[in-house]
Order: structure tokens, then sequence, then C-alpha cells
């Protein structure tokens, strides 16, 4: 019979047919383009951690074949208990098929405490004491099996990152870390673990798959990487717009939808909707183009020549690298930048992409930026907001540019607004106003703006944010490649900006 681990007992907390599926059809899961990347900085932020509170010993036995070896954690696990070691990490417990490794297991009088390290930050936003709950059927997890184990639990903590901290010379780990105490929430899950398991332990050794509808949990606390899979086996089609790829639908009001048998946008005539989502259904059900010349032109009244077409690249770091930078930070390495001078001028093109040597990219790329862009012209970005954040941290970092740097950030259109306004959609936009959705859909048969055909390095801003702090460590031609990459990458973003304000200057005649 098989047992649990940490990650199928959350599994099952959050939902049965997740932990199934896991067991019996993980090929049924979407693996998100980003997992892999939060997976490295999740592993780095571990192996810092690891020295939160001095001296460890940390239980990694491999088998020949380089996997680990469970059985042998365990018995280095005890072992170090009984030798009195007060930090040990990935500390290891089995019993009757069950198995988990605590992060951080230290000693505190005649018992351990249980330490469960996230690369998560601290404090929230909002929703504080919601984001925190997540973490209790884990830890509580742990606490159950040690003291099946006969290990006396004296305390139950997060260790996550605190998203105040800021980097000033070497790393300062006691800043870095926040560590919460989560004793009231860990012991009203603690609670439920026994009857859990016992149900949990049901469903992986039951190979009929378990029958449930969707549900707030397909989404909390995480987005079920089998959702996709789910929605097909309850009719939702993957070849029609429904109700769940409506413009800022929330998935709870979809489900509310969804529940009422209102799937497919032929189902939703009774529904009130919001402007932009009652065109986004006329449109898809019509063919039908929405096109305001006159809201396109007044957009286009606000611009001046010359012109320039601005996108950033940024990297974000759990753990900042440079002075001055944050917890998950992002960090502007690169930009690409068109030029229009008059009317009748040919484009020009500039670029800047930081050197792949670990230093910082941030104050050159605001010298070149300053040098790039005079002070007092008309810059376009689409969705500015973050270009003009990116440009407002390097002013607040050097206070010599700061100057320049706000007035650019000052000057700055968004390309987006005719497409937000309602002004100009198309039904192929799907109910996005993204460049990604507003490129193919007005600009549907030329190669030359697919972003699919650029070098599969990099076709998306995510790869750009993972591949630069990669291109270090690599040999010096496919280092040179994924450089090449990123270059037109980053060009492909400014030309699509500036194939999208030609396509409106040509509506709005």
């Amino acid at each position: 019979m098989e047992g649990l681990s940490k990650s199928r007992y959350t599994a099952f907390c959050q939902c049965p047919k997740n932990l199934w599926l896991k067991v019996y059809r993980p090929e049924e899961a979407t693996i998100d383009a980003g997992v892999e990347a939060r997976f490295e900085q999740g592993n780095m932020v571990g192996d810092l951690a690891m020295g939160l509170f001095g001296k460890y010993k940390e239980a990694n036995a491999k088998k020949p074949d380089g996997n680990l070896d469970l059985s042998a954690m365990v018995k280095q696990t005890r072992g170090w208990m009984q030798d009195g070691v007060e930090n040990i990490c990935e500390a290891s417990f089995a019993l009757d098929g069950h198995f988990c490794a605590v992060d951080i297991l230290r000693k505190n009088g005649d018992g351990w405490d249980i330490y469960e390290v996230k690369s998560s930050s601290f404090p929230e936003e909002d929703g504080q004491e919601a984001k925190l709950e997540k973490y209790a059927p884990d830890i509580a997890y742990q606490k159950w099996l040690l003291t099946q184990c006969g290990v006396k639990v004296k305390g139950t903590y997060l260790v996550c990152l605190n998203s105040n901290y800021v980097r000033q010379g070497e790393l300062d780990l006691q800043k870095l870390f926040a560590v919460i105490d989560l004793k009231e929430m860990v012991e009203n899950e603690y609670l439920k673990v026994p009857n859990s398991v016992k149900l949990a332990l049901k469903v992986i050794n039951n190979e009929t798959e378990p029958e449930l509808d969707l549900s707030e949990h397909c989404a909390k606390p995480y987005k079920c990487a089998f959702l996709d899979y789910c929605k097909r086996q309850h009719g939702i089609p993957e070849d029609k717009p429904t109700v769940f790829d409506l413009y800022r639908m929330s998935f709870k009001k979809a489900l509310d939808y969804y529940h009422n048998g209102q799937i497919l946008f032929d189902d939703l005539a009774s529904v009130k909707l919001n402007d932009k989502q009652q065109m986004q259904i006329e449109a898809t059900q019509t063919g039908r183009e929405y096109i305001n010349p006159k809201g396109i032109k007044e957009f286009l009244d606000r611009l001046t020549y010359p012109l320039y077409f601005l996108d950033f690249e940024t990297m974000q770091d759990a753990v900042p690298q440079y002075d001055g930078a944050k917890v998950y930070g992002q960090i502007t390495f690169q930009y690409s930048l068109h030029i229009k001078e008059s009317e009748t001028a040919k484009y020009e093109h500039r670029e800047f992409l930081a050197p792949s040597d670990g230093s910082d990219p941030r104050r050159p790329l605001a010298e070149q930026l300053c040098k790039d862009i005079p002070m007092d012209v008309c810059t376009l970005a689409y969705n500015k907001m973050f270009e003009c954040g990116r440009i407002r941290e390097l002013a607040a970092l050097y206070p010599d540019l700061a100057p320049h740097l706000l007035n650019i950030a000052d000057h700055i259109v968004d390309l987006i607004d005719p497409f937000r306004a309602g002004d100009y959609y198309v039904p192929a936009m799907g109910g996005s106003f993204s460049i990604k959705s507003v490129l193919p859909a007005l600009f549907p048969d030329e190669p030359s703006l697919n972003y699919h055909n650029l070098d599969e390095r990099c076709q998306n801003g995510g790869d750009a944010m993972t591949i630069f702090p990669r291109i270090k460590d690599m040999e010096l031609a496919e280092a040179k490649a994924c450089r090449e990459a990123l270059l037109n990458y980053c060009k492909l973003d400014t030309w699509a900006m500036v194939k999208v304000w030609e396509k409106l200057k040509e509506m709005a005649k």
C-alpha cells in the first residue's frame, strides 16, 4: 500500500482528485512555463535558509543511480538527533509508508522545532492571514508524522523571505528571512490530519478516479495543474470560447455561471455583463470588428514626433543579488527602442543588453537610456505601468540621473489605451488586450511578427527572465546564441508596437 509525502498530503487537502491524478495520471498536468524557474529560486532559498541558525547537518544520502536514498536519510537523521546535533536540514522521517523531510529541524530543550522554508515573501500586501493559512496543512502533516515517530514537536514555524529587506553589502540571512510562528494555525490543522490521512490513503489506493466537480479549490490556494483536464471532463470545450475566457471574469464568478449551465457564449444571452465582455461575446458570435475611428484619432492626437517605442526586459530575483535590490525586485537588464523622428523619417533602432558577467546591469542601462531618449520627447510603451515603474526605481537608485529618468517616465503614453477603451477590438483578440493577443489578431498572416518564429531559446518574457542570469555559466557559443535570441526577442517587442501604431493610424482615417 502506498503512503503519503508532504506534497501528496497537501495535494489531497486542496482536492482529492488532484492527489489521484498526481498518482495515476501525471501526464495530464499542464506545466506552467515558469515552474522550472520558480523551482530553481526555491532551491536557492532553501539552501540559504539552511544556515539561518548556524552550523547544521544535511540529510542527503544518494543511491548509486543518483536518486535520494530515503532510508539512509532517515537513518542519518536519527543518528544526528541522538548525537545532539542542534540543526538538521532535510531531517527525514518514515513510518508505515509515509515520509517527510523537514526543511530545518531545530533542537529545543527536550523537544524539537519544525521550520518549513518557502520562497514566498512576507509581509504580504493583503490577505496576510489567509495567505499564511495555506502553509498550515503541510506543517501539520510533518508534526503528525514526527509525533507518530516518537519525536516531541514543540514549535512549528514558517521561514520565508522578508519583503522589506534591501540588500546593502554582504547578504544578511537574519534580515533576509522572516520567521513566523504558526502555532495556532498548525494546531487547528493538526486535529484534521489523522482523518485526512485515512481518506487520502483511500484515494491513492483506489484505481477509480474520484468524481468531483469544478469548484474554488481548482484555484485555491494554488492553481491546479490538472484544471484543463478537469474542464474537458466536465464538458468545457477547448475549441470554443467559454465563460472562463471572458475579459476580466473572475474564476469564482465564472464558476457561478458554469454551475448554472451557462458555459458557452450562446448561454450568456440573458446575463448582465460589462461593456467589454458584451462586446467580446457579440464580436465572437457575429465576427464583427469594433472600430471607433474618433476614439482612435483622439488617442493618436496625443502623440508627437519624434516618437520613441520602448520595451524593457527584467529578471526577478527571490534573493537580491545587488545593493539596493529588494526580495523579488525587478532588475532591468535590457531594452529595445524604435525611433521615428518625423512622419517621413525611416525607423531607427537602438538597444541595450547588459554584459553577461553577473555584474549589476542597472546603472549602465540607466545611463544608456538617458543617452538614447532625450528629455521631453513622446515615448510609447505597451502597458506603461511596467516601464514607468522600472524607470522610477532606477531614478530612486541613481539621484544624479533622476531628473532625466523621471522626465522620460512622465512623457510615456500607453499604446494599450485605445484597445482597453474598446476603440479597436476584433474577435481574434479573445478578450485580451495584451500585445501578445493584439498583434496576431491584427496581423494574422505576417510571419515576421510571429513570436513562435523566433529562436526557441527566447520567445516570450518568461524565457528572457530565465535565460539572462544563466548566460554567465554557459559555454561561449551557447552564450552568444542566447544573447542574440534575447536581442531579437526584445527588438520584435518594439517593432510589434510600431506595427500596432501604424494599424491604428490606418483605422483612424
